[in-house]
């Protein structure tokens, strides 16, 4: 691994320089939001209804005349699945996920609303307004206040305790990867304290009860009401359901661990934000995310998280906006002296993997707290 960059430290005039000049670029852009981000976030609410009914009518298709002619099966399968699962992958990532930060609220469309949109995964929009619109971008890679640390599974930072259970973490990703929205669902649950005798049973049956039935809904959805509809030739569309929601599953991973885990991102101790600033505030989302290098497609595949560091400076701004912006972040960054971190897909995921294996094994102390005094620093 190549050495990490260094970051300039900031005087606190620079601190209050630096957040001034992100203010204003965010203030700037807003003030030009109108009918044209309207335009893009409906194209995508349209895209999204009609690729997943495409992928619903391929998959139907398959099932009952691919039973009869084989070609068919293949093909109209495999492009129902593809279909269904782009579909998918837009409405969570471009779609859901921006719109529950709230980024279309000014349009006053009841569809596009933040406070109430539903999203297609098991996990409920409410649960997602808590621990990631309130908890992470507030806390972003503090440790003890940002669960996305890890997720209670992985030892991605070497400044996490280590356990014998992070001896499998590769198994684990992997699997939690193919999870991926059954993860997110009971993540607010906080089962670890429960299991720890922290939390009352009566308490997590009471929590989990609105996270079941989202849990039920999704389930009955994709994997009874629709493959019922193809009558006996029902196992090929529920198969169908299984692979678009489990291709979903492993892009939504792909582009948050690579946002949030590579090997420039740091993590922070409590103390080191108790008397943060604005700037300080700012600096943290910087050195806590990770942007990923790419074109026009990969930003609206990944709902514009190739511009991690954006979105975590400006999460209410249209995630539309980001690419613009980023050149103008990027040139801050540089004249403060601070590292903007970004890189290949495939160079991103490689330092995310190398992350997840190097720290199931136990980190040496001096190295752990060397890295830990660095950061607190900073």
């Amino acid at each position: 691994m190549t050495a990490k960059p260094k970051n300039r430290a900031l005087t606190p005039d620079e601190l209050d320089a630096f957040a001034a000049e992100l203010d204003a670029l965010r203030a700037r852009t807003l003030a030009t939001v109108g009918q044209a981000d309207a335009d893009y976030i409906r194209a995508v609410y349209q895209a999204v209804r009609y690729f997943g009914l495409a992928g619903r009518v391929l998959l139907m298709v398959a099932a009952i005349a691919g039973a009869f002619v084989t070609p068919v099966l293949w093909i109209a399968g495999t492009l129902g699945v593809l279909s269904l699962a782009l579909s998918k992958i837009l409405e969570n990532m471009e779609l859901g996920h921006n719109v529950i930060h709230g980024q279309f609220d000014w349009m006053n469309d009841p569809a596009l609303d933040g406070r109430t949109y539903e999203w297609d995964i098991a996990g409920t929009s409410e649960n997602w307004r808590k621990t990631h619109n309130f908890r992470h971008h507030t806390w972003t890679n503090v440790r003890g206040l940002d669960d996305d640390i890890g997720y209670g599974l992985l030892r991605i930072f070497p400044e996490q305790r280590w356990r014998p259970f992070y001896l499998v973490q590769p198994l684990v990703a992997v699997v939690f990867a193919i999870l991926f929205e059954w993860g997110i669902a009971i993540q607010d649950l906080r089962l670890g304290r429960w299991f720890a005798g922290k939390k009352k049973t009566r308490e997590l049956l009471e929590e989990f009860r609105p996270v079941g039935g989202k849990m039920a809904r999704q389930v009955l959805k994709d994997y009874v009401f629709f493959p019922l509809l193809a009558g006996p030739f029902f196992l090929t569309v529920l198969v169908g359901n299984v692979i678009a929601n489990i291709l979903r599953n492993l892009w939504t991973y792909l582009i948050i661990f690579c946002g949030h885990f590579t090997a420039d991102a740091e993590t922070f101790s409590r103390e080191s934000v108790r008397t943060e600033g604005r700037g300080g505030w700012y600096l943290r989302q910087l050195r806590g995310s990770s942007n990923i290098a790419g074109g026009k497609l990969l930003n609206l595949m990944s709902g514009n998280l190739s511009h991690q560091i954006e979105h975590h400076f400006f999460p209410d701004v249209p995630a539309n906006r980001y690419a613009a912006m980023a050149v103008e972040v990027r040139a801050i960054c540089a004249r403060y002296g601070q590292h903007y971190n970004t890189g290949s897909l495939p160079r991103q995921f490689g330092q995310v993997c190398w992350r997840i294996l190097r720290h199931a094994l136990p980190s040496r102390p001096r190295a752990a707290a060397a890295i830990g005094a660095t950061q607190a620093a900073g």
